[in-house]
């Protein structure tokens, strides 16, 4: 079995509880557990939140209004890709290789954590540039378990 979608969203806070009811709402009809389905949709809420508020690229005289999710259930896995317009992640001072932008935020801090729990809610996780033009991609993946009842059970 294999289900994949695209949205084109506007930067907007709006759209992110949009993404996140229709992955859940994908991972429900395909019978996906629901604890495995919550932990995605929190890591797409965290992925889209951060392309809303830093996708943009207003230093470069352009500023995006979208960005892009896509989702992929592929056989026992769910792939999730974030893309924006923004600046990207920053390259590290050697190599030009993007640095890991996940890193603890303060208890105290009332938001940073979002990357941090991205990592901790997913298989496998990547945070990069988009080549050329520039924006970030953050994509990340988690095996499916599925309930028992499940109507589309990879097989």
């Amino acid at each position: 079995m294999s289900i994949w979608w695209s949205l084109h969203l506007r930067r907007d806070a709006a759209s992110v509880p949009l993404a996140r009811r229709l992955l859940l709402g994908t991972m429900e009809t395909a019978g996906v557990d629901p604890d495995v389905s919550y932990d995605l949709s929190v890591a797409l809420s965290e992925a889209c939140a951060n392309a809303v508020e830093h996708g943009g690229d207003a230093a470069r005289g352009r500023t995006s209004e979208a960005y892009r999710v896509t989702a992929y259930l592929d056989g026992e896995k769910c792939r999730i890709e974030v893309t924006d317009a923004g600046p990207g992640f920053p390259a590290a001072a050697a190599g030009g290789r993007p640095r890991p932008p996940a890193r603890p935020a303060p208890s105290e801090a009332e938001n940073g954590r979002g990357l941090c729990l991205i990592q901790e809610l997913a298989d496998h996780v990547h945070f990069g540039n988009k080549p050329g033009r520039g924006g970030a991609v953050v994509s990340f993946d988690k095996i499916l378990k599925w309930r028992e009842d499940a109507p589309l059970v990879a097989v």
